[in-house]
């Protein structure tokens, strides 16, 4: 075999690679770096690497769960990825601003079929559905399954809503 047959097989492996990584990360999930001061204390404001599901969130959409974190797209900057907790689900009755920061603490808001609400964990740092309003669901990106570096603080998330009465 020549040389050069072998050097074009060995690029056109590479080039499958490539494409089968790049689809991986769409359509599957991976590695992503988080970078912001929105989430903190969940996250740090730079440096922390979190595990994305983005399968399972395309197949059961409907699994969503109120204090879940997730990934999405942006409302306000397309393509930048962004993450939020989900605070509400279409139905239900949400205070717009609670920390009366950016609105009276009194103002309610039904979430729309199709939207969820969202915030981030430090409110004071955040744009979220305060500013927006509710975020149609076709912006979900995915489900952050897990902070895997630094190793020290390796965690599983899993949905933690609370109530308050």
């Amino acid at each position: 075999m020549s040389r050069l047959k072998k050097f074009g097989l060995g690029c056109l492996h590479g080039v499958n690679l490539v494409c089968a990584f790049h689809l991986f990360r769409d359509y599957v999930g991976g590695l992503s770096l988080m970078d912001g001061v929105s989430m903190l204390p969940t996250f740090d404001a730079t440096g922390e690497m979190i595990v994305e599901n983005i399968l399972s969130h395309r197949l059961f959409p409907h699994t969503l769960a109120r204090g879940q974190l997730i990934t999405l797209e942006s409302p306000l900057t397309p393509n930048r990825i962004i993450c939020k907790r989900v605070i509400g689900l279409p139905g239900d009755t949400i205070c717009v601003d609670p920390t009366g920061l950016m609105a009276s603490s009194t103002e309610h808001i039904v979430v729309p079929k199709g939207h969820v609400w969202i915030a981030g964990d430090n409110a004071s740092c955040s744009r979220d559905s305060r500013v927006y309003g509710p975020v149609s669901m076709a912006l979900i990106r995915g489900k952050v399954v897990a902070r895997v570096y630094p190793f020290n603080r390796f965690k599983i998330f899993s949905p933690e809503a609370r109530y308050i009465d």
